[in-house]
């Protein structure tokens, strides 16, 4: 049996790190219903500490889901979750982003722009790539699809 699974990111601040890995990836941050959070609330099942405002709607506190556009449920999602404790070591895993065609110092000189931090850059073979970490510091690297040919 194949089992599905999704990467959950331990943060300080999950709809703001969410609302950037979006952008990043060009992925929609899932919508949470303002209604069934009310009602959960009405009906005793959670209370007002649970839940925040962000980007003037109502969310529960502790976390926020991006997913892939294509929205199946087989597709990959990305689960930003509320922790106290600040990000302390390196990273054993770490998403690798694959851009394509697109300017590997381009897109890491954006990324930068939009609050994350170059870190190194590796080579294996004909495979390069560089490490960069977002906001709170989970590293990740950026590189293109495919060594180039040749």
């Amino acid at each position: 049996m194949a089992y599905e699974f999704q990467v959950t990111v331990d943060c300080a601040d999950p709809h703001s790190l969410a609302d950037w890995w979006a952008e990043t990836l060009g992925w929609p941050v899932e919508p949470q219903d303002e209604d069934f959070i009310r009602r959960m609330i009405s009906e005793g099942y959670a209370s007002e500490a649970d839940t925040t405002l962000h980007n003037g709607k109502l969310v529960w506190r502790e976390g926020s889901a991006i997913s892939h556009p294509d929205g199946t449920k087989r597709a990959p999602r990305v689960l930003f979750q509320l922790v106290p404790e600040a990000k302390t070591v390196k990273n054993r895993v770490h998403l690798d982003l694959r851009i394509g065609a697109d300017d590997v110092d381009e897109v890491v000189a954006g990324l930068v722009a939009r609050g994350a931090k170059a870190l190194h850059t590796g080579r294996q073979g004909p495979h390069t790539w560089v490490t960069v970490a977002d906001p709170e510091g989970n590293e990740f690297c950026v590189s293109p699809s495919a060594p180039p040919a040749g």
